[in-house]
């Protein structure tokens, strides 16, 4: 299913949609930009929701459900600025601009960089819930970027999708791939953290048991 709707997005991106009036054939990139952006604010969503679950039921797999979220998340916020980037450049003329979307993306970038710092320092056990305040206090970045395009003058347009008429702004065969590439994202993400998820619980026993052989080695040769 996943393959058939990835194959399905990129055929319609890559070929079928028609280019954008104005920018032309650059337009395209929109097809990965937006989509890697919405799921990003995903895999944050998911490490706020895995915190809380840390913090109010100290489930031990809610702590790994975070950290791979906010793996992924963070790589899809690196792909949603290489993408703007290259995006800026060819329609802007420029690969960089002190913009208020762009500025709290990075931003937003530094504070899952930061959380996953703390998340690999921090003892596995009595600092799990610091880390996990750090989560959830950090997804307060989320909504900035979102709405920056409506809080400050931004060179980005506001929302085209979610804005206020009843029928978007937007070809119906555009709207279809924008559609597809966002659920081909999505359901990739979700994988990804699934898969990661599980190593991360994997390397967790395999510590734990070889912890317990050597504590047990070490107790036979005092006994000896």
């Amino acid at each position: 299913m996943t393959t058939v709707v990835a194959l399905t997005a990129l055929l319609f991106g890559a070929f079928i949609a028609p280019p954008d009036v104005v920018q032309g054939n650059a337009q395209r990139l929109m097809y990965l930009h937006v989509p890697a952006a919405w799921t990003a604010y995903l895999g944050f969503l998911i490490v706020l929701l895995a915190s809380l679950g840390v913090l109010f039921t100290r489930f031990r797999r809610s702590s790994d459900v975070a950290r791979a979220a906010a793996e992924v998340g963070l790589a899809l916020t690196a792909l949603t600025l290489a993408t703007g980037s290259l995006w800026g450049g060819l329609t802007w003329g420029t690969w960089w601009a002190w913009d208020a979307r762009v500025l709290s993306t990075v931003a937003m970038g530094l504070v899952y960089t930061i959380y996953l710092a703390a998340r690999s320092l921090a003892d596995e056990e009595r600092g799990a819930p610091g880390v996990a305040v750090l989560g959830v206090i950090g997804f307060a970045i989320v909504p900035v970027v979102h709405f920056s395009v409506l809080w400050w003058r931004t060179l980005h347009q506001p929302p085209t999708i979610l804005a206020p008429q009843l029928n978007p702004p937007m070809d119906a065969t555009m709207l279809f791939t924008l559609g597809a590439a966002v659920l081909a994202f999505t359901m990739l993400a979700l994988m990804a953290i699934a898969l990661r998820t599980r190593g991360l619980a994997e390397g967790s026993v395999d510590v734990n048991q070889h912890s317990a052989l050597h504590r047990g080695s070490t107790s036979e040769r005092a006994l000896q």
